[in-house]
C-alpha cells in the first residue's frame, strides 16, 4: 500500500486539509440529488481515505464508509465518528445491503486494470437500490490527462506536512499513469523527514468507463463539470441503476 495511506496516514489531514473539500462535496451532492430517483438518504463511499468528502457530506446523507486502509480508517473514525465505517477492498465487499447512492471519489484511480474497474462497478451495482444512483469522480480520463505539477501542505502547531506533487505518463501504449510524491513531514519535535511516494493509477478512455458501467447494469453518463472545487474540465460518470 502507498506510504501516504500507511505509515503516513496521521500526517493526512496536514498534507489534505479537510477545508479543501467543501466545494467539491457541495457539488457532488447536487449530482447525485440531480440524478436520483425517489428518495435519497443512504449513501455508501467505497474508497473513503480519510474521511474528508464524507465531513462535508454528511451534513446531506445518512453515510456508511468503506476503505482499505485500517490506517486511513483510524483518521476518519477521528473526524467523523457518527459514522458507520467498514474496512474493505472496493472490488470484494459486500455489506448485504443497498444505499440510495454510492459514491466513489478518486480513489477509482487505483483501479489499475479494465477487471478491477469492473470489479468495483459491479460492487456499486450490487449496493444501489433501484433508481439510486452511482458517482465515481477519477482525477483523469485517458483524453484529458496531460503531465501535471502541483503542490501543497499545511501546519497544525509544531507539525507540519508539504509536498510537491509529479503526474506523467510512463507509456501512453498502456492505461495507466504514474504520480510521484516528494513529501517532507515534520514531527512535534521538530524533526523532519523527506520520503517519496509513487502512486500508479489507471488511465482509461471516456468510453471504457462508460461500457463498464454498462456491463454492470447501469444506466451510464458522462457529464464536464466546470467548478471552482475541480480541476478544469473535470468529468463525472454516472450510474442510474434500473
Amino acid at each position: 500500500m502507498e506510504r501516504m495511506y500507511s505509515e503516513l496516514a496521521d500526517y493526512w489531514r496536514l498534507i489534505s486539509p479537510v477545508q479543501e473539500y467543501e466545494e467539491e462535496a457541495a457539488l457532488y451532492a447536487a449530482v447525485l440529488r440531480e440524478h436520483a430517483t425517489g428518495p435519497l438518504q443512504t449513501l455508501l463511499e467505497l474508497g473513503s481515505g480519510g474521511g474528508n468528502n464524507a465531513s462535508h457530506l454528511k451534513q446531506h446523507f445518512e453515510l456508511t464508509l468503506v476503505d482499505l486502509s485500517d490506517d486511513m480508517l483510524r483518521q476518519s473514525r477521528q473526524l467523523n465518528p457518527e459514522v458507520a465505517h467498514h474496512s474493505g477492498d472496493m472490488r470484494a465487499v459486500r455489506l448485504g445491503r443497498e444505499f440510495d447512492a454510492v459514491f466513489i471519489h478518486d480513489a477509482i484511480d487505483h483501479m489499475q486494470t479494465r477487471d478491477d474497474l469492473a470489479r468495483a462497478m459491479t460492487t456499486a451495482f450490487l449496493h444501489c437500490r433501484s433508481g439510486g444512483v452511482a458517482l465515481l469522480a477519477p482525477d483523469h480520463t485517458q483524453e484529458r490527462f496531460a503531465p501535471s505539477t502541483s503542490h501543497g501542505g499545511s501546519d497544525d502547531g509544531a507539525r507540519g506536512a508539504r509536498y510537491l506533487e509529479w503526474s506523467w505518463d510512463p507509456d501512453p501504449a498502456d492505461e495507466s499513469a504514474v504520480t510521484d510524491y516528494a513529501l517532507m513531514v515534520r514531527d512535534e519535535r521538530g524533526s523532519t523527514r523527506v520520503l517519496h511516494d509513487r502512486h500508479v493509477h489507471g488511465l482509461f478512455p471516456r468510453q471504457v468507463w462508460l461500457d463498464t458501467l454498462a456491463a454492470a447494469g447501469f444506466d451510464a453518463r458522462a457529464r464536464v463539470y466546470e467548478h471552482s472545487g475541480l480541476p478544469e474540465g473535470h468529468e463525472l460518470f454516472i450510474g442510474l441503476k434500473p
